[in-house]
């Protein structure tokens, strides 16, 4: 897992100036860094409005009694996409936007959840608690 965290990190910055040239041959400069500004700016108002939702929700399934386990995992999908909004590129972009899409995010969710149990199952993840 580090090991394509590590490829990852030198990766993606890589497609991202690649793309950011691309763009900026294909529509000029002044325009790809307002893109670029553009999306910035949506990814903020997108995860502020989408942050603020998944947070009510909480709130209202623990007054309820209710685990909010999907609800928390769905508030660190957006902040993760409204993360990948923020950052400067296309492609981060995308997949930022499909973040912020519900059912994708509800896709994306099953797969997290699916890889967590697993891991959980192998007895590669580690859980933590604390006794009082």
């Amino acid at each position: 897992m580090f090991r394509v965290f590590i490829i990852l990190l030198i990766l993606v910055p890589l497609l991202e100036i690649w793309g950011l040239a691309q763009m900026g041959q294909w529509i000029g400069a002044l325009p790809t860094v307002l893109a670029v500004i553009v999306t910035s700016v949506i990814g903020v108002v997108l995860a502020r409005r989408q942050g603020l939702e998944v947070y009510r929700l909480t709130v209202l399934q623990l007054n309820r009694g209710e685990l909010p386990s999907d609800t928390l995992l769905d508030g660190l999908l957006i902040l993760a996409g409204g993360l990948l909004l923020m950052a400067p590129g296309f492609f981060t972009d995308t997949v930022g936007f499909l973040l912020m899409i519900p059912y994708i995010r509800g896709i994306v969710r099953l797969f997290v959840k699916r890889w967590f149990e697993k891991k959980t199952r192998e007895g590669r993840v580690i859980r933590i608690t604390r006794r009082w």
